[in-house]
């Protein structure tokens, strides 16, 4: 094959692999259905739980602030075992699905009991509890997330057809991002007056009764709806990728992660990227509340973000088929500096502004946060083409866990910005505190000028990323050929031992 074209090798693979195939509807629909499930777990903790742990817990910002940097670099140590037990495993069902089909309900029962803080605790220890339940969830979330996160490079090597699957993950967040949003957010919104004609310490403790018993009912309605989810995702999606492998040693794994230089530079950018969107995560409902003074503004904003959302993914196969996943990724950091930096500057009182330069910023962070479980997919493949090893596990275990360590640096900086512009939490003694403007400052740059930072740093370094999307079809062409020949020899002697495995032909 080599005399041929890129485009007439992949033809004549396309003859041959299954995992080059068209997609069916079900298999995308039921990989959007994953990170669906996903979020009602992970964007109920992004966007709530540092307005829990402060407002209703009773836990103060400094304290949360530490707790999330220490529990999220445990959450990106547990990625990486989650990644060595996905490399290890093979079983009749594949590798990768096992993990959705048996973890799903241990997750969202996970996420129920971090909303869960007894408010008979001392504030000692309701530190503690929080640390505790906070840490499991984030290594039962690490054991189902990065075999889902894995499979998509499993499932086909198709470019268009990963770019359906990065949209279709992408979407089906949306979808949750939504529901739980307004789901929780109108509740709150009903218990506003409430919080606003807070006096004594007894108002305030009917005030967190109130909330508390709001965030118990949606968690625990989101094990049975989540747990549906993950399920349709695993029977939807099957292994198709051809694996010399079954298993990958230790020391295969090494090898082939440490060749990996398009999976540095996307950790490396993705890094500075994704400290600004966790950042903004757990900002927005101080934003609303203290900013722009109404606290039910914050369906308004996640409204704006995710229908901007939801009105780019569908296209974004199209754009990558345009402009191909580098660039899209080199230069959509534009949006979510203009729109960072017009937030920042925009009046509290011109809510269309506001608005405006959210929708701007949205649209750098939808395709950021898209685009990037493409690239991420490619780089498996890079890695099988340099060491003949495909690591699926640990290759998506260490892009995730640069994205744990984001998550801990992101969200601990907008609590920390909250401590650092003298932000005051609710207590038994100032029920309704009102704040200074070094927290609202503080507020605003977190929200604003810290993504737009981190954006432009983010370009800088993925200018030097090498693949390509006509780059990565070479580089699978080549590998798969390979495999495929290996496949030949086994047939011409029957008798040499299999070397090639494809478990989406039998599960």
């Amino acid at each position: 094959m080599s005399n041929l074209t890129t485009s007439e090798q992949t033809e004549q693979l396309e003859e041959q692999l299954s995992s080059l195939e068209k997609l069916k509807r079900t298999t995308v629909i039921g990989y959007g259905a994953g990170d669906f499930g996903f979020n009602l777990a992970f964007s109920l903790s992004t966007a709530f739980l540092l307005y829990y742990y402060t407002d209703v817990a009773g836990i103060s910002a400094a304290a949360v602030g530490t707790m999330f940097l220490v529990v999220r670099l445990w959450d990106a140590i547990a990625d990486l075992i989650a990644g060595r037990a996905v490399d290890k495993t093979m079983t009749r069902w594949g590798k990768f699905r096992p993990f959705l089909m048996f973890g799903a309900a241990p997750l969202l029962f996970m996420s129920f009991l971090v909303f869960h803080v007894p408010s008979s605790f001392s504030s000692g220890y309701k530190i503690i509890y929080a640390y505790a339940t906070y840490a499991i969830l984030g290594l039962v979330y690490s054991l189902v997330n990065i075999p889902y996160g894995s499979l998509a490079s499993a499932v086909t090597q198709s470019v268009h057809e990963r770019a359906k699957l990065v949209a279709a993950r992408a979407f089906g967040a949306s979808i949750g991002s939504v529901i739980l949003t307004f789901v929780i957010g109108a509740m709150i919104n009903n218990l506003k007056s409430q919080k606003s004609d807070i006096v004594t310490p007894e108002d305030l403790v009917a005030y967190r009764a109130a909330v508390q018993g709001a965030f118990t009912k949606i968690t625990l309605a989101f094990i049975v709806v989540g747990t549906l989810a993950f399920l349709f995702t695993a029977w939807a999606c099957r292994e198709k990728v051809v694996r010399t492998q079954a298993r990958v040693s230790v020391r295969g794994t090494i090898e082939t992660i440490k060749s990996n230089k398009p999976l540095g530079y996307l950790c490396g950018s993705s890094f500075f990227y994704l400290i600004g969107l966790f950042a903004v995560g757990g900002t927005t409902a101080f934003y609303a509340q203290y900013v722009l003074g109404n606290i039910g503004l914050v369906g308004i904003i996640t409204l704006v973000n995710v229908g901007i959302s939801l009105l780019i993914t569908p296209v974004i196969p199209k754009i990558i088929d345009r402009f191909g996943k580098k660039k899209v990724y080199q230069y959509c950091g534009l949006f979510t500096i203009v729109g960072g930096v017009g937030l920042f500057l925009a009046p509290a009182n011109m809510l269309w502004l506001v608005l405006l330069t959210l929708a701007i910023k949205g649209i750098g962070a939808s395709l950021i946060n898209t685009v990037m479980f493409g690239l991420e997919a490619d780089t498996v493949e890079y890695g099988e083409w340099r060491t003949g090893r495909r690591s699926e596990g640990a290759t998506y275990a260490l892009f995730s866990f640069t994205r744990k360590i984001t998550q801990s640096i992101g969200g601990a900086a907008g609590a920390w910005a909250l401590a650092a512009g003298s932000y005051i939490a609710a207590s038994a003694t100032n029920p309704s505190p009102v704040q200074p403007d070094s927290a609202i400052f503080a507020i605003k740059a977190t929200i604003g000028l810290l993504p737009a930072a981190c954006a432009l740093i983010a370009m800088l370094i993925f200018v030097r990323y090498p693949l390509s999307d006509e780059k990565f079809k070479q580089i699978r062409n080549e590998t798969e050929s390979r495999k495929l020949a290996a496949m030949d020899a086994d047939r011409e002697h029957p008798q040499a031992p299999a070397t090639v495995s494809q478990p989406g032909r039998t599960s």
